[in-house]
């Protein structure tokens, strides 16, 4: 089902459905946590997939686009992808010195950032709450 509305929405930005771009598509697809572009090439390398690296760079926004994965974080260096589809909302902790991910899941802050819509007169449709700090393994370290 995801694979036809990726197939749709390139028919209707008026690309084509490539070899690579359905790889690319397939391995994204197969990952179930976070990943940025050089990971994507190289577990691809590993599996012998041909995919050039400007194909995942320039498939990756179509993706994006699409509505079919979102960016989860965004260092000085690259984003961070997870696709979308199955997947329940939640945020995420990101560790400024090992790079790792937490994500979570708030019921409280969800309700009270409805509030602050609903006081504002805003229409809420999505969002994205990233905390940015150090995890219990890297504060310890920093003591």
């Amino acid at each position: 089902m995801e694979e036809k509305a990726f197939k749709k929405y390139l028919k209707e930005k008026g690309l084509k459905s490539t070899k690579e771009r359905e790889l690319i598509f397939k391995e994204v697809f197969s990952r179930h946590g976070h990943f940025d572009p050089e990971e994507l090439h190289m577990g691809m390398r590993k599996k012998g997939l041909k995919v050039s690296k400007a194909s995942i760079y320039r498939t990756l926004p179509l993706l994006l686009e699409s509505g079919l994965i979102k960016q989860v974080e965004m260092t000085e260096k690259h984003a961070h992808y997870e696709h979308t589809l199955g997947r329940n909302h939640h945020d995420h902790m990101l560790c400024i010195s090992c790079g790792g991910v937490i994500e979570f899941y708030s019921e409280a802050l969800e309700r009270l950032q409805n509030r602050i819509c609903k006081k504002e007169g805003f229409e809420s449709v999505t969002h994205t709450l990233e905390i940015k700090g150090y995890c219990g393994k890297c504060r310890k370290r920093r003591k």
